[in-house]
């Protein structure tokens, strides 16, 4: 006779207790699947009854929602996510998880705590708070009146600051928001930067002469310069991995790449200071490639003051450093031996001529071919060894256009520091171009200039610098491989004629290792009420190290406070005043934005995830367009003041601007363009050649609002690019009808309506 079990007699669960499941309804062990819920009377006083919300019923006969709604819709996202409230849905939810999590745990297992001694914040993983801004300008200041065009001078007019009120500052930044395009749109174009020299000049505080002065105009080119010729120069010149028979070095070999559409490309050779325009080879194309010889580690535009620039023919210069050959490998913390020959490479976008030779392709017309060109017009020659990063003066330090001294005595260009291999931090007065240039030279090679000595040299005992950036035209903070940083007051030594041995103002250890990222917050320190003080020295500085560690560091505190930390090593810094803090790098390859306002201070959110590790990003002073150069060959850009939720109209693009690949078996380039834009991050892993590495990017900060859409990169294959990007409305539809209604430059244009 087999075995009776007995019958199993149900008990009640402590969801039954509770009224979350009625008795007898699961017979069954595991999760309850019952959606039944305990019925709350809305007179109960319980402070879990729901509360009643009307219901709104849209407008079902337009399919299309208007730029309105779009925008209602972010305000009342705004307002769930700022005040969020506990209701019997929430609550129904958090207990049914729970459930599930103990009744998934095997039995005879003691049960895990989960209590923590802190509590964090936890908005929604697809929400962004809105960059508030640190520092308000309350003086007018310029904008674009009519779309740029290169070498044209802009047509500017006066505006309100974005920050001159908080509703201008929420209107401008969702509008800005709407900017679906690689680059920045003209009309919202702004310089928001801070600079106490501007409280020097006597011009007009709207105008750009103000807020940037000429600075330096004491100071001149150091005496015992020379001109090289090319056989003399060739010691400092980029040179190939191998030698001659006899031991003397060679040019670096032409780099073969393949340009134009994709499955219709051409393939170029780009000699060491050769340059095309990719208008000679793809429709439509704006921008300018060339070849500086060997990897580039070093890439800024010189700012140039507005009173010049018609006089130059709002020609633009860009400083390029790049490594004495392909196969150079610095190390950590090693000093060169000096003299360490190397070279800095002074380029100019300049308008093209008609007898200019562009290029072999003679399908497109004259005005197919773009106006402008590429040229090196001088090659710097240094016994310093390769510079690690270079920085111009963030300020025009040029000597006026009509102060013509001649050959002997040139006139300036600006001034130019420079972390370079022996260890130091170098100042050159870099001198202008135009007056060294014999008046009857021909062709299209460069001048080479020896500069024996800079004008300033700063080194310190058991470290090198390895990372600078200018506070100002005054102070400068580097970044060293002992983890150390120093601050220097470099404007008293400038104007003095000390050459070297000064001492630091600040000497802070940070980090454990070498300090590669570092940038100024350049907002004015404010005083005991709150008053920014505009005339004195930014104090914070962001950093990050090989330690893998994100700092936020005031200089009047001997320690640096950390933000983030990371397994990874932290090799780029940059601070937007747009994103109202500095943007970093954490693990995956992510970018990611902190802020410094007060009442946000250290919350940071992602801003995108480039496929490979990130060598470099920049940000603008004058747009919240992010520039990111990354290992797998691409340079990326894409909009910091983008909508803050996900799912609406807006989409957050990502836009990859140009990808550069490379074959190991032929050893040739192709680079390819015109992506569709990205609407998510795409995860991927591997390796890529070293040569696609894009190292440098930088947007054009110092030539005012016409030019503030030009972007250099700089990659480990010696090939550099200069794209012209432009922005382009969501919908091609301006924010609030137009520029003057959506800055209240009109009368009407208080009223937030965005239709036309």
């Amino acid at each position: 006779m087999p075995r009776e079990l007995r019958s199993r007699k149900s008990r009640l669960s402590y969801a039954t207790l509770a009224g979350y499941q009625r008795e007898g309804t699961d017979d069954h062990g595991g999760p309850s699947s019952s959606k039944a819920q305990p019925q709350i009377s809305e007179d109960s006083g319980s402070e879990f009854a729901p509360e009643v919300v009307p219901i709104q019923k849209g407008d079902d006969d337009d399919g299309e929602s208007s730029l309105t709604d779009l925008m209602d819709l972010d305000e009342e996202e705004e307002e769930v996510v700022a005040k969020p409230r506990t209701t019997l849905k929430t609550r129904i939810k958090e207990v049914e998880a729970k459930g599930t999590r103990e009744n998934s745990r095997a039995s005879g297992l003691p049960a895990t705590r989960a209590g923590k001694m802190y509590a964090l914040p936890n908005p929604s993983a697809h929400h962004r708070h809105r960059a508030i801004p640190v520092y308000h300008r309350k003086d007018q200041v310029e904008r674009l009146d009519q779309i740029r065009v290169l070498f044209n001078e802009p047509k500017i007019t006066f505006t309100n600051s974005m920050t001159v009120d908080q509703p201008l500052t929420e209107r401008v930044s969702k509008a800005w928001g709407y900017n679906i395009g690689p680059g920045p749109v003209w009309e919202l174009l702004e310089d928001r930067s801070c600079f106490k020299e501007s409280v020097r000049s006597n011009s007009d505080p709207r105008e750009e002469a103000s807020r940037r002065p000429r600075v330096y105009e004491d100071l001149s080119v150091r005496p015992g310069w020379s001109v090289l010729d090319y056989q003399d120069a060739l010691a400092y010149l980029p040179t190939d991995i191998v030698t001659t028979d006899d031991g003397m070095v060679k040019p670096p070999p032409p780099v073969a790449c393949y340009l134009g559409p994709f499955g219709e490309q051409t393939r170029v050779l780009f000699e060491m200071f050769d340059s095309h325009a990719t208008s000679e080879y793809l429709k439509e194309g704006s921008s300018y490639i060339f070849n500086a010889g060997s990897p580039v580690w070093g890439l800024d535009w010189c700012p140039t003051h507005p009173a010049d620039r018609p006089f130059r023919q709002f020609k633009q210069y860009l400083a390029v450093a790049p490594f004495p050959s392909r196969a150079h490998a610095p190390s950590i913390g090693f000093k060169a031996q000096r003299p360490s020959p190397a070279c800095m490479q002074i380029w100019a976008l300049r308008p093209r001529t008609a007898g200019d030779d562009v290029g072999e392709c003679d399908d497109f017309s004259e005005k197919v071919r773009g106006p402008g060109e590429m040229r090196c017009e001088m090659v710097l020659c240094l016994n310093a060894g390769p510079a690690q990063d270079i920085k111009w003066c963030p300020l025009p330090a040029h000597d006026c256009w009509d102060d013509r001294r001649g050959v002997s005595n040139p006139r300036k260009l600006g001034v130019l520091a420079g972390a370079f291999e022996d260890g130091s931090l170098s100042v050159y007065v870099v001198p202008d171009p135009v007056d060294i240039t014999p008046a009857m030279r021909s062709g299209t090679s460069p001048i080479f200039v020896k500069l024996p000595e800079p004008t300033l040299r700063i080194e310190l005992d058991n470290t090198s610098c390895w990372s600078l950036d200018w506070a100002n035209s005054e102070v400068l903070a580097i970044g060293c491989t002992n983890g150390c940083i120093a601050v220097y007051d470099v404007g008293n030594a400038l104007n003095e004629g000390i050459c070297a041995n000064i001492l630091p103002t600040h000497l802070i250890a940070a980090h454990q290792s070498a300090v590669r990222a570092i940038t100024w917050i350049r907002v004015p320190p404010t005083n005991a009420r709150g008053d920014p003080a505009i005339n004195e020295d930014p104090v914070v500085i962001a950093s990050g190290g090989y330690d893998g560690v994100e700092c936020l560091i005031d200089i009047r505190e001997p320690h640096g406070h950390v933000v983030n930390r990371t397994r990874d090593v932290i090799t780029t810094a940059t601070y937007s005043v747009f994103a109202a803090g500095p943007i970093m790098i954490d693990h995956d390859n992510t970018v990611k934005a902190y802020s410094v306002s007060p009442n946000m201070l250290g919350r940071g959110h992602i801003l995108m995830e480039p496929d490979g590790p990130v060598w470099h990003i920049h940000a603008s002073d004058y747009h919240p367009q992010l520039a990111v150069g990354s290992a797998d060959g691409s340079c990326s850009t894409t909009n910091l003041l983008k909508s803050t939720r996900r799912g609406g109209l807006v989409p957050l693009f990502v836009h990859k601007i140009y990808q550069l690949d490379y074959s190991r078996k032929t050893g040739e380039y192709r680079m390819l363009e015109r992506f569709n834009p990205q609407s998510g991050s795409g995860r991927s892993t591997g390796t890529w050649p070293p040569e696609i590495g894009v190292h440098r990017v930088t947007w054009n900060c110092g030539s005012g609002l016409g030019y503030a859409s030009l972007l250099a990169s700089g990659s480990g294959s010696g090939l550099c690019r200069v794209d012209w990007l432009r922005g382009r409305w969501f919908k091609d539809r301006v924010p609030y009808v137009d520029v003057p209604k959506m800055r209240k430059e009109v009368d009407g244009g208080g009223d937030d309506s965005m239709e036309e």
